[in-house]
């Protein structure tokens, strides 16, 4: 989906596809039929953007076969979807029982992500609609931090420092201008925007910026304006934002609210839970720790690092973080000029939402995504921006 900011830029929205993990480029073609199209036909749109991921096997085979590259870009067009934004934060194995802190590897420090970024970067020049000239990929904000040492720290740099003359080259040789952003995560060496500043001012190229996903900014306490103005001042990019919704606990230590709260507790992926103290953030790597005795202070609400349907807040007693995400769109795009162009709704978890919330069948989850589209096109529209055919 399109829209026209007031200074007359273009501002591209599309959906996630990590929601339907597949990770051949067989699986991703069947992505396309079976959820992107019906997505799409449920919005009344004749184009819709997707946030293609490509894990691992599927980037390497459209990287080195022309014809497998072409082939993705026919199917694209005939069914009406485009891309413009790749999500390359996980690597592989993101449909698996357990991703847990999977996800995190291989980190910035290992040869693999700079292999697989330069990848992603080179299909994308050549998935871009013929119209766009620039195109984003959201990453792994450098590594889980328990694994980062100065070492393991230089390597990371030196990696990012060749990323972006292999994004030079990628331009020179397309005429395409790809750029990487960063993605804070809690539990991250990069947790927040603010601990981005650092690391993207020393690498000092306009290529590499950061991605801003408002789950992760709001489960992290973060202000969305003061965030995004320490950003703009410090000159770092905001290559893409990841438009999602944290899980939110306003009296933790209530038992019905702790009850509430262990029905989210789902053995596939990382719920990093935090809370805002006087002394400064507490948090715990994952829910069911922090429901567990004394480890996470009570007193003040808490939240989870899980992505909730944008337009489907959870009942009583709990709710998301989607004021938080609203005062974000509201910086990034209801300025005169857009910080960004590229939104991305990015809600993966419907299949770990408690049982009851889960979509029953692919028609119950193209009814989810389009009307998580539909609120983010509505709060566009709200904004003074135009959606465009």
């Amino acid at each position: 989906m399109r829209f026209r900011h007031p200074d007359g830029s273009t501002v591209h929205l599309a959906y996630c596809t990590n929601v339907h993990p597949a990770e051949t480029l067989d699986g991703i073609l069947a992505q396309l039929r079976d959820h992107c199209e019906p997505v799409r036909r449920r919005l009344g749109r004749d184009r819709l953007g997707i946030g293609l991921w490509l894990a691992k096997d599927a980037a390497q085979v459209l990287v080195t076969d022309p014809s497998a590259l072409r082939g993705l870009r026919t199917e694209l067009d005939r069914r009406g979807l485009e891309v413009v934004t790749l999500n390359g934060f996980p690597y592989e194995g993101f449909g698996a029982e357990e991703v847990k802190y999977r996800v995190y590897r291989p980190d910035w420090a290992d040869p693999e992500r700079l292999e697989h970024t330069t990848s992603l970067a080179r299909v994308l020049a050549h998935l871009l609609p013929d119209d766009v000239t620039e195109g984003s990929i959201s990453t792994l904000p450098l590594a889980w931090r328990t694994v980062y040492d100065d070492t393991r720290a230089a390597r990371a740099r030196t990696a990012l420092r060749t990323l972006a003359e292999r994004l030079d080259a990628v331009a020179e040789l397309t005429g395409r201008s790809i750029r990487v952003g960063l993605e804070p995560e809690p539990g991250c060496t990069v947790e927040t925007t603010a601990d981005a500043i650092g690391p993207l001012t020393d690498i000092g190229h306009d290529r590499i910026g950061i991605c801003v996903d408002t789950c992760h900014l709001a489960t992290s306490f973060e202000d969305p304006r003061t965030a995004l103005d320490a950003l703009t001042r410090a000159g770092v990019p905001v290559v893409k934002s990841q438009l999602s919704a944290a899980l939110h606990a306003e009296h933790p230590h209530h038992p019905e609210v702790r009850e509430a709260l262990a029905a989210f507790d789902e053995p596939r992926f990382l719920h990093q839970t935090r809370t805002s103290t006087a002394a400064g953030p507490r948090g715990t790597d994952d829910l069911g720790e922090a429901l567990t005795g004394d480890v996470l202070p009570d007193a003040a609400p808490w939240r989870a690092h899980f992505h909730v349907p944008l337009h489907a807040a959870p009942a009583a007693p709990l709710t998301s973080t989607l004021p938080v995400l609203k005062a974000a769109l509201t910086h990034l795009v209801g300025g005169p000029h857009p910080l960004t162009r590229h939104l991305e709704v990015e809600t993966y978890t419907w299949q770990a939402l408690p049982p009851e919330l889960r979509p029953r069948g692919r028609a119950q989850l193209a009814d989810g995504i389009a009307a998580e589209l539909a609120l983010a096109r509505d709060l566009l529209t709200d904004l003074g921006l135009k959606e465009l055919p």
